[in-house]
């Protein structure tokens, strides 16, 4: 079942059910996926369909570390439960050895072994980890191992 079906399938369910957090939360996929696929010009696959995920995933997570500065309790757990339904929709997340194990092997191969080669490094982890991890914490393991 390729993402776009699951996406049509859960909506539908969401429906039934009466979810409305589950419906909001695919129908603003939906949209998002419906936007980019006219700016493109072309119909997203699945790994189209899951950056754009990837995205919403990335703006979920800012929006709660900053209503959690701002003392915004109950919009802190709204973008939680919403985030939780997103991550849903992606692989399995890795672990942070995993993504030490990938890192590790990528700086072999690239022959990275300072910060001025962090560029290289990322070109050649991201690819590996895309949709799978938080690039933020690919980022901060990438500067612990050339540091």
């Amino acid at each position: 079942m390729t993402l776009r079906e699951r996406l049509d399938d859960d909506l539908k369910k969401a429906m039934r059910a009466r979810d409305d957090v589950s419906l909001s939360v695919i129908r603003n996929i939906r949209s998002v996926v419906k936007n980019r696929e006219i700016d493109r010009k072309c119909i997203l696959d699945d790994s189209g369909i899951a950056e754009v995920i990837t995205s919403l995933v990335k703006q979920r997570r800012d929006s709660i570390r900053m209503f959690r500065e701002a003392g915004r309790d109950e919009l802190v757990a709204k973008e939680e439960s919403e985030l939780a339904l997103l991550l849903d929709f992606l692989p399995s997340q890795l672990t942070a050895e995993e993504i030490e194990q990938i890192v590790s092997a990528a700086m072999v191969a690239t022959g990275a072994l300072s910060m001025k080669d962090m560029g290289a490094l990322m070109k050649a982890v991201i690819p590996q980890v895309a949709g799978r991890a938080d690039g933020s914490l690919v980022s901060r393991i990438v500067k612990e191992k050339l540091s």
